[in-house]
């Protein structure tokens, strides 16, 4: 079982959640956790080693997506996924959108981190898209 972490800045980790709750229901596979203006860096810290511990038990892996490439949510979860000590096994995604969060629930039973971001990744590559007008032509059938 693959887990995930949505490390994000401010509360969007907790706001992506609740909306895949309301589209799939409970997605006890996920676990957030958020960096605030409350919160220090070595606070935040502190606070994602705590979340990846629980989500690691009984997982093959965790999966960390996070909102900013290179942002303090991105380093902390880079620093535990390419410590050689971190068990299970981690990979960190960044970018993270809600078909993301509500694909997860597809990758959740597979055993391979690596391979689990990597089809993350392919499955939400094309949700990025800019809406354009297109013109239709009406049909005289009934």
């Amino acid at each position: 079982m693959i887990n995930v972490i949505l490390a994000t800045h401010g509360s969007l980790a907790e706001a992506l959640l609740a909306g895949g709750k309301m589209v799939y229901g409970e997605l006890p596979h996920v676990f957030p956790v958020m960096l605030t203006e409350n919160k220090g860096i070595n606070s935040f810290g502190d606070e994602f080693a705590e979340v990846l511990k629980q989500a690691g038990k009984g997982a093959d892996g965790v999966l960390v997506l996070c909102d900013l490439q290179s942002g303090t949510p991105w380093n902390i979860a880079c620093h535990h996924a390419f410590d050689p000590q971190t068990q299970p096994p981690m990979a960190v995604l960044g970018g993270v959108n809600f078909p993301m969060v509500l694909l997860s629930d597809e990758i959740k039973d597979l055993t391979d981190v690596a391979q689990a971001a990597e089809v993350l990744l392919a499955e939400t590559h094309d949700t990025l898209v800019q809406a354009r007008l297109t013109e239709t032509t009406q049909s005289d059938d009934f």
